[in-house]
């Protein structure tokens, strides 16, 4: 029997005539290669099957316990003497543990009791049982809440008196009026001292009694001054304490790469915009395995990620799909740990739209409205300038105005509407603001609904470690709205007509996708999907008024989905 390294794992089917990938993985966007796809589904079956951890993916309605699905990832790897197998990994933790014999180790085992990140957080605990016994004294407890009675009665006496002080001004002012011209100088100048007199006895009254307040609750501030002064002392000491440990941390969690050298946490994100490592930077597959095929001296051959479980409410994940490594936390390491190795190019520095042309299918003084193609971006990207906008304005230099109105996402297909001058662009996009603009798109969703028509409303914010995704967020989501109608099936697969109120990122996409939505992504959603020839979303109907006419107008181009079938 061959003598293997721990965690490698060999194909249990046969992988000849496959031939080995002239470039390592892109791991942000990728087609998983053959052998990648093979290894894949033996951990599934694995995963399938093992009894060697309890952990709930909300597969068994039955199984008790959180639901918690989880990202996979295998690295197809070749050893000193020209074998191939795979390793496997998960991201997180899995089972509340972070050793698994069938997966290779953390990077960083923040588990070990041992280690000097157990030994810091004690110390930190230590602080916080501090703090909490602290402010849950019987004493604090009860100076505090008499100190913050005593402010809100102080706050209302003086209210009151303001309150009375200003009917009496009021009061006074009144007879003033009444009384200058109906009285002698004589009786005036008495009645002014009275007047006066009564002024100031209320401005008196006032300042002595915001002394007595002054006083009365300094007493009790006074009686609480060394509670808080101890509880600022032990905060201050925590978060100095805290920083050293997550700076300790950045120092020992070590990534290599194929030259064997060596950065850690801190080295890594110090260049990024936030200075530091997000949350969970390190603990994805993706790393896991790189660093261990470097430490075992493996050679990566090809990599892929998939997904195992129920999806989680906030994001898209569907079970055994494949996805790139995550941008935010994933990034800045696997540059690190990827250079030197040749990798696939990135598809997203390849123009789709060239070779292709846009259609117009109406045109005049003021507007323009075409047939967005597939793949083709609506207006300049970072790395990608070719775009609608661009195109037209080569086209008609003579357009002014900011010319793009609305967009379609660049998978999208269909009608785009544009304006040759200013007055117009303002117009059409007051009509976008007031939704008062009605729009139809057509979606070929990637499997079968019992359902017939019905109304989506999922909020919506950009994931901030994986852009450009969406992820639905109840609570800093913008509202999105989205009202469907089943027209027909294509196969295997189910035509719906999406009729959206508001126009967010991705928002049919989304709202297809997701758990609470349809539960069915677009056919050919690289993102929430899986990836096939195109994506099956086209925007085919759109009435709007004419800037100029101020008549309503409408335009329409179907969906040519079954050509592709």
């Amino acid at each position: 029997m061959k003598n293997f390294p721990p965690h490698f794992i060999p194909f249990n089917t046969s992988i000849e005539g496959i031939e080995l990938p002239e470039k390592f993985t892109f791991p942000f966007f990728y087609e998983p290669h053959p052998l990648a796809e093979i290894a894949s589904k033996q951990v599934q079956e694995y995963l399938r099957t093992q009894t060697d951890f309890e952990h709930n993916f909300g597969l068994n309605p039955t199984q008790k316990g959180a639901v918690i699905g989880k990202m996979f990832g295998v690295l197809v790897v070749q050893d000193v003497n020209g074998e191939l197998g795979f390793l496997a990994a998960f991201s997180g933790k899995l089972g509340n543990s972070n050793e698994h014999a069938y997966f290779v180790p953390p990077v960083f085992d923040t588990l070990q009791e041992e280690a000097f990140l157990s030994k810091g957080m004690a110390v930190l605990n230590e602080f916080t049982r501090e703090l909490n016994e602290l402010k849950s004294a019987v004493l604090y407890q009860s100076k505090t809440k008499a100190l913050a009675e005593q402010s809100l009665l102080q706050d209302l006496e003086i209210e009151a008196l303001h309150v009375f002080s200003k009917k009496a001004k009021d009061k006074r002012h009144a007879i003033r009026s009444q009384l200058r011209v109906q009285t002698t100088i004589e009786a005036l100048t008495l009645l002014e001292k009275r007047l006066n007199a009564e002024s100031i006895h209320f401005n008196y009254s006032m300042k002595k009694l915001k002394e007595l307040w002054k006083t009365k609750l300094q007493l009790l501030c006074d009686e609480i001054a060394p509670f808080e002064q101890k509880i600022q002392a032990l905060t201050e000491q925590r978060a100095e304490k805290s920083a050293h440990l997550q700076h300790q941390l950045f120092e020992a969690y070590f990534f290599l790469n194929k030259e064997g050298h060596q950065k850690n946490l801190g080295e890594i994100f110090k260049d990024t915009d936030e200075k530091k490592p997000p949350a969970g930077a390190g603990e994805c597959a993706a790393p896991k395995l790189l660093q261990y095929a470097f430490v075992k001296k493996l050679t990566p051959i090809a990599l892929a990620e998939f997904w195992w479980g129920k999806s989680p409410q906030s994001e898209i994940r569907q079970h055994t799909n494949f996805y790139g490594a995550c941008k935010a936390k994933c990034a800045p390491i696997l540059a690190h740990m990827l250079h030197g190795i040749e990798l696939d190019p990135n598809p997203l520095l390849v123009n789709p739209a060239e070779g292709k042309d846009i259609p117009i299918i109406y045109e005049d003084d003021v507007l323009l409205v075409v047939n967005k193609p597939a793949e083709f971006l609506s207006v300049p990207g970072k790395t990608i300038s070719d775009s609608i906008y661009t195109r037209i304005k080569k086209m008609r230099p003579e357009a002014t105005g900011p010319i793009i109105v609305h967009r379609l996402d660049m998978s999208t297909s269909g009608i785009l509407v544009l304006t040759k001058t200013e007055e117009a662009y303002h117009h059409l996009q007051a009509q976008f603001i007031k939704r008062s603009v009605k729009k139809r798109y057509a979606a070929l969703l990637d499997g079968k609904i019992d359902a017939v028509e019905g109304q989506i409303e999922l909020p919506l914010r950009v994931d901030l470690n994986d852009r450009p995704r969406q992820m639905v967020c109840l609570e800093h989501g913008k509202k999105a709205v989205t009202y469907w109608k089943k027209i027909n099936t294509i196969q295997d697969k189910t035509l719906v007509h999406f009729f959206p109120v508001t126009g967010r990122t991705h928002q049919l996409r989304v709202h297809s996708a997701h758990l609470d939505g349809l539960n069915i992504p677009i056919f050919g959603d690289d993102l929430y999907g899986k990836k096939s020839n195109r994506l099956f979303l086209h925007a085919e109907w759109i009435s709007i008024i004419h800037p100029t006419s101020n008549k309503k107008i409408q335009f329409e181009i179907k969906n040519d989905f079954e050509s592709y079938f």
